[in-house]
């Protein structure tokens, strides 16, 4: 009887972690509106997923999508030079960094959105005076056109997200996006907000937990 008491509490734990797996959302459109898409779906294989990308990293390494499938990673943009909230966004992904920083399948990626500006010494000496750990921390340069457009058209980065819509300009945003091990957005989240970032915390141990 003490057995089979026992087994139920795991299948009781074991279904609350499968339920809570499933509840995060899928992101698909510009307007960012929440979808849950069951896999036994006919829309499961349709889920915008992250454009392939090649950057160098602020090690002078090349970064190409290929190397992060399969990991959970946090994106942003930014740039060195912003006196701002550059700054303490940079604090808030260290606090990931640091939360996850014995996680092999964890990854934060920076995209500097002044490439013309940030070199991989600018973005090498930034990392430095900032404490970013390069296992888990990569700040990401290229080509302009190639940069905006994966910000647009792949992380859905236009006016709500802080950037605007003139292909001439281009600002930076206190949002950081949740990706899975499948290259699909699993959530959006306020740098700025310490709810949100413990939001992000919960939600990167879920995907984390998961094979999904």
């Amino acid at each position: 009887m003490k057995k089979l008491s026992s087994y139920l509490i795991i299948l009781f734990f074991l279904s609350c972690t499968e339920t809570k797996v499933s509840t995060l959302p899928f992101y698909n459109s510009t307007d960012y509106r929440p979808e849950w898409i069951p896999i036994n779906s006919a829309d499961y294989s349709k889920i915008h997923t992250i454009d392939p990308f090649n950057f160098t990293d602020h090690k002078g390494k090349k970064l190409d999508q290929a190397k992060m499938d399969g990991k959970v990673y946090v994106a942003n943009f930014f740039f060195t030079s912003c006196p701002s909230i550059c700054p303490k966004l940079t604090r808030a992904m260290e606090g990931l960094q640091n939360k996850f920083i014995t996680q092999p399948d964890f990854q934060l990626l920076s995209h500097t959105v002044m490439p013309w500006k940030d070199s991989v010494d600018v973005l090498n000496l930034y990392a430095e005076n900032m404490n970013v750990d390069y296992k888990r921390w990569k700040l990401v340069t290229g080509p302009e056109e190639e940069i905006y457009k994966l910000a647009r058209e792949s992380y859905f980065a236009e006016e709500q997200f802080g950037f605007t819509q003139d292909e001439d300009e281009f600002l930076h945003t206190d949002k950081f996006i949740l990706v899975d091990r499948h290259r699909r957005i699993r959530g959006i989240y306020t740098g700025l907000i310490k709810e949100d970032l413990n939001r992000l915390a919960e939600d990167v141990e879920i995907l984390l937990a998961s094979k999904e």
